[in-house]
Order: C-alpha cells, then structure tokens, then sequence
C-alpha cells in the first residue's frame, strides 16, 4: 500500500508502507499492528521527530561498509544496489524540517487509488 505524506511547507512524499514504517519508528512511533491509515505530527511533535530519525540516519552512515576499490571488478550497476536508510528517509525528513520551520504540521493517507 502506498501512503502519501503532506504538509502546507513542502511537496507530497510518496512512499510504501512498509519503507515508511522505520522512518516512523525512528520518529518515535511504534505501530505493532500496522500503519494507521492516516495520522499527523503535530508542530510541536516535529523537533523529536526529526531528533530521531537524524539519529537513525548517524546510525545508518556508521553501518555503511566502504565500498572496495577492486580494479578488476566492474561496479555493481545503480539498479542492483540497494537504498539505504537514509535513502528513504530524505525526503519526509526534508518535508518535517520545512514544516518545523514553517509551523506546519505533517499528516499522512493512503495514497489516491490512480497510482
């Protein structure tokens, strides 16, 4: 399922439940049973939350293994390499820190059904 979030701040990010919900944890919220179909942080929640998902992204770079300079070896193409934490995070990250700024909050819905 795809979730879309939004904020007056910044432009909709698109992204897959299941991508979403670490970036949430890292946020600060736990969804045992799944992602609620919609939710929000508020204004005043934004500064932890973005406390917390810069804090998983530090934590991703520091698990980030150097790539090897193997002149034999061909590089793995872009496709085939995988998307990091960080990645993903970036752009609701990027959205949150505009929203603080802005004092708007971030709320999220399933996605319109066209995509």
């Amino acid at each position: 399922m795809l979730v879309v979030f939004k904020s007056k701040a910044a432009a909709n990010v698109l992204m897959f439940v299941e991508h979403a919900m670490p970036i949430l944890r890292a946020a600060g919220r736990s969804y045992p049973d799944g992602l609620p179909e919609r939710g929000v942080f508020t204004a005043e929640q934004l500064p932890s939350a973005i406390k917390g998902i810069e804090h998983a992204v530090g934590q991703d770079r520091e698990n980030e293994q150097s790539p090897h300079e193997d002149e034999d070896r061909e590089p793995d193409h872009p496709i085939s390499q995988a998307v990091s934490f960080k990645q993903r995070a970036f752009p609701l990250l990027d959205m949150m820190r505009e929203a603080n700024k802005s004092g708007d909050p971030v709320l999220w819905e399933p996605a319109d059904r066209s995509w």
